[in-house]
């Protein structure tokens, strides 16, 4: 019997039987393939030196005039501007309140009450406090203990709790409630890291819900939308306010000394300049003369080097002050409400953010109306062009406002050539910009249409991706449903009350789609599927990623783990755990195959490999790469490969490679099909498989 070639179909195929498939790969992790062949994926390393807290959902990448390349980094607890490898925190403020002693401490212990009536904090928030009237409570709750920044402990809609670096003593407990008073900022609001679908008694966290009644919705996850305006960034959580960030001020509270004379200009020190526009706030009271306020959002006016005044809307009039204040002050810049910044009709809720392309209207999908104060999920509104603060229509602007029709919410939108493609959850519009008087309009593409979470679509050489509720799709101009070799394989093992952690991303390097998702068993995102769109094969595989980023403005992807790290994608072989080399698996199995005919046994006496190596490295022990490569004998379809006989025959032949050009390797395998696999496990290693070839004598029936 002559050399039997291997030349297997390009990608993975979980369709059918094993058996039907044959001619091709059927399961595999972390390989991909190039050019037909499959090759083990690129590994990965970090990408800044911290980590952050919570899960992350959101990736962002722009750069700023300065030259600054920042990522926007939105996790369910906080909302992060990464720069030179740290983190800074831009969570907005949710809310800014002057609190009169509300600080209650217990002898002995380090966890201080706080009575704020109607606080509308959840646990796990994050309150500041502040201000010059901040006081202790005599004993070791000093000012300075109390003056930072906690995590909440809820107990119910008027009280909760912190703890602080000290412990009470008897003083304190006598000297409570204290505190003086206490400028009180509050952060958004938390959100889970994973989706609670549990409702009823019960469900979701103690104190989460009415008594004997529990949650009566599910719980949505934390998940933050966010485009740059510029080099500024809007931004915010789905379903909550609009926020806008100035690159002017910068990604952290500064502390500087500064002069405010009536009537009111502002002198900054030197090296310090606001462009008219800049919008901040003052995060401490010091001795702010008397027309200014803490927390307040300001906008500067009249810049002129390093003085400014400042008014309560963006050009407006400048506040005139009474008396002075010379000295240290706090400037902050966490994400501006639009709905305190903006005019009265600025919107009050988003469920996704769009800023388009060359027109430059902020556009927010599923929104308040003018006037109202609740969520219309299936309307837009967009603000007036190259003015996110204008959204209140007039003859004189082009804001505006436009309802959707098919479906019951709008779950996300995607920027692509010359329009915006409208996703509800079941139909498909194409969002244009015609110019007055309607400014934007919206057609009706695919009615019918599902999409499976907020983050499931994405671009890729001008084609739309996404992964519907039981199919992937794709939309170049019409939309068509993508022939998955793996649908029943990925739908059949999916988690369905965890549809909001899907994240789908591209790997253009590669020509890839990659969709991250929860398995059937599993309330985290530990799976993977890939489509490559231009040699149309999909793989899949295993990895934990809850975010995904491929900017041309970085050199690699980036991706969030539930380490709470970035990582960068496609960088050298190995994997790394919070700085931890460790080896990479991968593997690929192949079909059953028919030995000749599939009529007569056959004995298979020695393989003819074909591999590279190339780009692998040498592993800290100094051995060579290495690769697994193993034959599965079948008699039948039905047989398995579990012990038939001799056991050198039935546990298959296993034999290491350590260098690219081994010539022969010798077996003692039998049967009349084959299942034939490659694996690595070891530092250092990579490959790409060609044409390996089997050596078959020809042997009987039985």
């Amino acid at each position: 019997m002559p050399l039997q070639k291997f030349l297997f179909k390009p990608g993975v195929n979980r369709e059918n039987t094993r058996y039907t498939t044959e001619g091709g790969w059927y399961e595999g992790d972390k390989v991909r393939f190039r050019q037909g062949n499959p090759e083990k994926i690129g590994g990965w390393t970090p990408f800044a030196a911290n980590t952050f807290e919570g899960v992350c959902r959101s990736l962002w990448n722009w750069v700023t005039l300065a030259g600054q390349n920042l990522i926007g980094v939105g996790t369910n607890l906080y909302f992060y501007i990464l720069n030179g490898g740290a983190y800074y925190d831009i969570t907005p403020i949710r809310k800014t309140i002057t609190l009169t002693n509300p600080f209650t401490a217990t002898n002995g212990s380090s966890v201080i009450a706080v009575l704020d009536v109607d606080h509308g904090a959840v646990d796990g928030d994050t309150v500041i406090y502040s201000g010059a009237g901040i006081t202790g409570l005599g004993g070791n709750i000093t000012a300075v203990v109390l003056a930072n920044t906690f995590q909440i402990t809820f107990i119910d809609d008027d009280n909760y709790t912190i703890t602080v670096s000290a412990t009470a003593n008897a003083t304190d407990a006598a000297g409570s409630p204290g505190g003086g008073t206490v400028v009180t900022q509050y952060e958004t609001n938390t959100g889970p890291s994973y989706q609670v679908p549990l409702t009823g008694w019960g469900g979701g966290t103690w104190g989460g819900g009415t008594w004997c009644i529990g949650l009566t919705t599910p719980t949505s996850l934390q998940l933050w939308n966010q485009q740059n305006f510029g080099e500024d960034l809007i931004y915010g959580p789905r379903g909550q306010g609009v926020y806008y960030w100035s690159a002017n001020v910068g990604y952290q509270a500064i502390q500087i000394t500064i002069s405010i004379a009536a009537p009111g200009v502002i002198t900054l020190p030197v090296g310090f300049s606001f462009p008219d526009g800049t919008t901040f706030t003052f995060t401490s009271t010091g001795a702010l003369p008397t027309g200014l306020t803490v927390g307040q959002v300001y906008f500067v006016v009249n810049s002129t080097g390093g003085t400014f005044s400042v008014s309560t809307s963006i050009g407006g009039p400048a506040i005139t002050t009474s008396g002075g204040q010379s000295g240290i002050q706090r400037i902050s810049q966490r994400g501006i409400d639009l709905a305190d910044a903006g005019d009265d009709d600025a919107p009050l809720f988003q469920n996704f953010i769009i800023v388009s392309d060359t027109s430059r209207f902020v556009i927010v999908f599923g929104t308040n109306d003018y006037g109202q104060t609740y969520l219309n999920p299936m309307l837009i509104r967009w603000s007036d062009q190259e003015d996110p603060f204008t959204w209140s229509p007039q003859a004189t602007n082009q804001a505006g406002s436009l309802q959707l029709s098919h479906g019951s919410s709008i779950i996300t939108a995607v920027q692509s050539r010359q329009e915006i493609v409208v996703f509800t959850d079941s139909s498909l519009y194409s969002y244009q910009y015609v110019g007055p008087p309607f400014v934007w309009t919206a057609q009706l593409i695919a009615d019918n249409v599902s999409i499976i979470g907020p983050n499931a679509a994405v671009i890729a050489s001008g084609v739309v991706y996404w992964m519907g509720v039981d199919k992937f799709y794709k939309y170049d101009g019409r939309v068509q449903t993508l022939n998955c070799d793996l649908r029943r394989y990925i739908f059949s093992d999916f988690n369905t009350l965890q549809t909001q952690q899907v994240y789908a991303g591209t790997n253009e390097g590669f020509n890839e789609v990659w969709w991250f998702y929860c398995s059937a068993d599993s309330n985290t995102s530990d799976r993977y599927v890939v489509y490559n769109y231009v040699e149309n094969v999909w793989s899949y595989g295993t990895m934990g990623r809850t975010a995904w980023l491929d900017s041309g403005l970085l050199p690699l992807p980036v991706a969030a783990t539930y380490d709470s790290e970035l990582v960068q994608h496609e960088d050298g072989v190995d994997a790394y755990v919070l700085g931890v080399q460790t080896a990479l698996p991968a593997y690929i199995s192949s079909s059953e195959f028919d030995i000749g005919d599939g009529h007569n046994f056959g004995y298979v006496w020695r393989v003819l490999p074909d591999l590279t190596f190339e780009n692998s490295s040498s592993t800290p022990s100094g051995s060579a790469a290495a690769v697994t490569m193993t034959l599965f004998p079948m008699q039948n379809s039905g047989s398995g490969t579990g012990n038939v006989g001799a056991a050198s025959v039935t546990k298959g032949a296993t034999y290491n490679i350590t260098e690219e050009y081994t010539g022969i390797i010798y077996t003692r395998v039998r049967g009349r099909q084959l299942i034939f696999k490659i694996s690595s496990e070891q530092i250092g290693t990579t490959w790409q498989l060609g044409a390996p070839r089997l050596d078959i004598k020809a042997d009987g029936r039985r």
